[in-house]
């Protein structure tokens, strides 16, 4: 693997907080030494409800052997260790203050940064070496007795030298077989003397919140340690891609937990311990693990392929809001709607269109907009879909062969050359908080459209109006009305009208703005009784 330096991760810092990653740096590898015992045989199996145990000896004294801790190397300029920080590979912890763990890290750092001599000062106050070795730790399990592994991918990021060390303390150089980034995976293989222990996948779709799950890792270097705690909630959206739907557990997870295994009481792993919240480094009882339902299929992808193979539509889309399903006569607030379709992709070529609102995929229930990318990704390469969608009041089947998700988006820019505008004629949209404008060389030139931008701008947005308040500005472009395509103002104002005749509350627009498309519904019930200027 080409060396490269460890970088910090843009998952370092969130809305609520600091998520920390269960991510030892710049420690030697330190495995417990705990006696071999004899394992019991683990075989997949439905989960199903356990009573509070009196000890977790016995699963746990089967489950270790199969645990690994994992240590990753890289080389790299002490000018890219600017002080301690937030998580990613190599990143200096963060310990509370007096704790004994903080001063050993501090000396360890500084005889790393000397490379074993003198010159810094206890807190490396010195003039660091041009370059040295990164160290991290982490955890990962065996799924195959031959010598594969499951880990995080954030534990080997950047690695050049990557070391599995068993329970016994038998230490194995890895080679990396592949990993993935949007969900964090990476599958490691290993050349043991004899067969590993091994353990399954469960079906985590069947546990439960309040179900007891047990957590090995190797947290702060600690290898095979065990904690228990229960499953607290299902389905966590902690905003590190759009693919999140994490298992959250009080079980104590801290840093070198990641990668390392959660297990349910009958053995099985259910999730791939990854992050936690903590605003002091430490576990607070909030740990999230990725599914193993979702894994189950990455893992087989990275062993077979070296890659992730994902569904993919092709659509951008977003979140039906109440005032959306009103405006377009749904019962509820559900699905996802289509703000935009990529030019020959699979829903392009099954005439999904700008405007549909996507209930079903491949017979699963799109609940939600966050449901649908998750839904499509999981689906095979290939297949043929039924896909439910809304369309004008009533709902449409059509079929989509999936696609597989690129590897980079294809981003299309529009530029034109500017010219000095001149006020544009502007009308009022009565009842509505803005004034309209039709697209001209002149409004072109004012606000910086594309040359083929179609539509009616936005010239002026009153404040407190119904267009302030879902975000209007200047310069954005109305391109549809209720679905259909406007030209001139006085398009979109019948077509406003026709709305107000009709009773409902709100009106429907799709806006181009500076973000890209998007649906907007304009509130109609602080506009009742205008009529047009």
């Amino acid at each position: 693997m080409r060396p490269s330096a460890p970088r910090a991760s843009s998952r370092d810092r969130l809305k609520l907080g600091r998520w920390r990653y269960g991510l030892l740096a710049l420690a030697a590898v330190t495995a417990a030494p705990v006696a071999m015992l004899p394992a019991i045989a683990l075989t997949a199996r439905p989960a199903q409800a356990y009573a509070p145990p009196q000890s977790f000896a016995d699963l746990a004294q089967a489950l270790l052997p199969a645990v690994v801790n994992i240590s990753s190397s890289s080389t790299t300029h002490a000018a890219a260790d600017s002080g301690g920080g937030g998580g990613g590979n190599g990143e200096t912890p963060a310990f509370p203050p007096g704790s004994p763990f903080e001063q050993f890290f501090h000396d360890f750092m500084d005889r790393n940064r000397r490379g074993g001599g003198g010159g810094a000062t206890p807190h490396g106050d010195a003039t660091p070496a041009p370059e040295r070795r990164m160290q991290s730790l982490g955890s990962g399990f065996v799924i195959d007795a031959s010598g594969i592994i499951v880990t995080n991918n954030h534990v080997i990021d950047g690695a050049d030298e990557i070391t599995v060390v068993l329970q016994d303390n038998t230490s194995m150089k890895a080679k990396l077989i592949g990993r993935d980034e949007r969900a964090d995976l990476a599958v490691l293989q290993v050349k043991p003397d004899k067969p590993l222990v091994a353990v399954p996948f469960g079906d985590s779709d069947k546990s439960r919140v309040g179900d007891w799950v047990l957590a090995i890792g190797n947290p702060f270097g600690l290898g095979g340690s065990v904690t228990a705690g229960i499953i607290s909630a299902r389905g966590r959206d902690i905003h590190q891609g759009p693919y999140d739907d994490f298992i959250q557990t009080d079980a104590a997870i801290n840093r070198g937990n990641s990668g390392g295994p959660l297990f349910n009481m009958a053995g099985e792993v259910i999730g791939i311990n990854t992050a936690i919240y903590s605003p002091s480094g430490g576990s607070i009882g909030i740990g999230f693990s990725i599914p193993s339902d979702e894994a189950r299929k990455i893992v087989a992808d990275l062993r077979d392929f070296g890659r992730v193979r994902r569904g993919w539509l092709g659509v951008r889309i977003q979140q039906v809001t109440p005032d959306i399903a009103e405006s377009l006569g749904l019962h509820e607030a559900s699905g996802a709607m289509v703000a935009g379709v990529n030019d020959g992709g699979p829903a392009d070529k099954a005439e999904i269109k700008r405007g549909d609102v996507i209930l079903k995929f491949n017979n699963a229930d799109v609940k939600e907009m966050k449901n649908l990318p998750r839904i499509v990704a999981d689906t095979r390469v290939g297949d043929k879909v039924p896909v439910v969608i809304w369309r004008e009041g009533k709902e449409v089947t059509l079929t989509v062969d999936v696609g597989e998700l690129p590897d980079e988006a294809k981003l299309a820019a529009a530029t034109t050359e500017q010219t000095k505008p001149e006020a544009p004629h502007q009308t009022e949209l009565s009842g509505l908080g803005m004034k309209i404008s039709p697209i001209t060389d002149d409004t072109r030139g004012k606000y910086s459209l594309g040359a083929d931008q179609n539509g009616v701008v936005i010239t002026d947005v009153t404040n407190g109006s119904s267009a302030s308040e879902r975000g209007l500005k200047a310069g954005d472009v109305i391109v549809e009305v209720q679905q259909e395509q406007v030209s001139s103002p006085a398009d979109v104002q019948s077509k406003v009208d026709a709305v107000r005749k009709q009773k409902r509350k709100s009106v429907l627009m799709l806006i181009q703005s500076s973000d890209g498309l998007r649906w907007v519904p304009l509130n109609l019930d602080s506009a009742a009784g205008h009529t047009p200027g």
